[in-house]
Order: structure tokens, then C-alpha cells, then sequence
């Protein structure tokens, strides 16, 4: 069985995407893991690992339309604190904090290189 190893986030302001990272995955308890040539690994609670990088190929980073990054998080409140904590920095809306149907609560941003990211909670999270 196959679970997600790591997920690679291109960026065109390292230093930028950094900061806003660093305070983001270390209000969900992520922190840095590695430097590496490319960009700089961070290591989750969940043991999936996120990359912020510069592109392999030198071209300039641009968010995939339709590609989005979710993060199940441990709580209906941890949904709309981890919302407003990357508005705060940076982020733009993309869906604030609310039930989806029947599937838990979500919100959604998109990072400041554009780069769309979900919070969620199910009660069955699985």
C-alpha cells in the first residue's frame, strides 16, 4: 500500500515563500527538515514532507490549474485559525472556513506564488 511521501511547491520568491511557510507549517507543528539543492523540505505531524523549491529547470514557477495541496487538520476550529493565519500572511481567499456538503469543514487560500491550499476536518477523518 502506497501512501504520499512528499509534495513540491514552486516558488519565484524563495525567500518570501519561506517566511510565509515557516510560520504557516509551524502553527500546524511542521518545521524544517532539510536544505536542498532545489529548496528547503519540511517535515509535517502527519510524516508527509512539503518542498518549497525553485524549479528543476530554471523556468519560472507557476501554480498548476487544478492542482491543489489539502491538509487534514485536528479540529473544525484548527480549519478556520489556519484560514485566517495565512490570510494574515500573505495568502489570498479562496473559500473561507464552512462545511462542504457532507464532508467536513474546509477553507481554502491560495499562497502568495498563487498556489491553491485546503484546510479540512472530517469527524470520520479517513
Amino acid at each position: 500500500m502506497g501512501s504520499l511521501g512528499y509534495a513540491c511547491i514552486g516558488t519565484n520568491d524563495f525567500d518570501g515563500a519561506l517566511r510565509f511557510y515557516d510560520a504557516l507549517f509551524g502553527a500546524m507543528g511542521g518545521r524544517r527538515l532539510m536544505t536542498t539543492p532545489a529548496g528547503e523540505i519540511y517535515a509535517l505531524e502527519s510524516g508527509a514532507a512539503v518542498g518549497i523549491v525553485r524549479p528543476f529547470d530554471g523556468q519560472p514557477a507557476h501554480p498548476g490549474n487544478g492542482t491543489m495541496l489539502a491538509f487534514r487538520v485536528s479540529s473544525h476550529p484548527e480549519v478556520a485559525r489556519l484560514h485566517e493565519l495565512a490570510m494574515a500572511l500573505g495568502a489570498s481567499d479562496e473559500g473561507a472556513a464552512g462545511p462542504r456538503a457532507d464532508f467536513g469543514t474546509f477553507a481554502y487560500v491560495r499562497d502568495p506564488d498563487g498556489n491553491k491550499l485546503a484546510f479540512y476536518y472530517r469527524e470520520r477523518n479517513s
